[in-house]
């Protein structure tokens, strides 16, 4: 199973946040930080916010602050909802495969990928940011350093 980018930047984004503990960073921010183009950053931020694991303040003192929903999301429900509940393979495309009525590899992917969720249900987002990773992704966001922004 591979993610798509979207969902690979949304739980980099909720990694972010679950790290940062006193300033909240704007989404220009957290896009630089990751190095990824703003507009991408943004389409995750609101499709997060729609599920209720981000919240956005605007104004001064405004940002992105993880909800406490987003602290204890499950891993692979999160990759559930953002890659949605498609096979791995498309054997019902614009040209159905021949085998399909009959394959033992569609069920066998099936069941691959759903051992591949399983596996992620009991992670939260916060067990994704415990030591080694949390620390190292301060150092790297720059987070919690009681920097201000001009």
């Amino acid at each position: 199973m591979r993610l798509t980018r979207f969902t690979d930047l949304a739980l980099r984004v909720l990694m972010r946040l679950a790290v940062e503990e006193t300033d909240l960073p704007t989404t220009r921010e957290v896009a630089a930080t990751m190095e990824v183009p703003y507009t991408h950053t943004a389409k995750v931020v609101a499709k997060l916010q729609h599920l209720g694991l981000v919240e956005a303040r605007r104004g001064r003192g405004g940002g992105l602050g993880l909800t406490a929903a987003g602290r204890t999301a499950s891993v692979g429900g999160l990759i559930r909802e953002l890659e949605g509940a498609g096979d791995v393979v498309d054997c019902d495309g614009t040209v159905p495969c021949p085998l399909r009525g009959a394959c033992v590899l569609r069920g066998a992917l099936r069941g691959a990928q759903e051992a591949f969720f399983a596996a992620l249900d009991p992670l939260t987002v916060n067990d994704l940011v415990a030591a080694p990773t949390g620390p190292l992704l301060l150092g790297i966001s720059g987070g919690s350093t009681g920097a201000t922004r001009p």
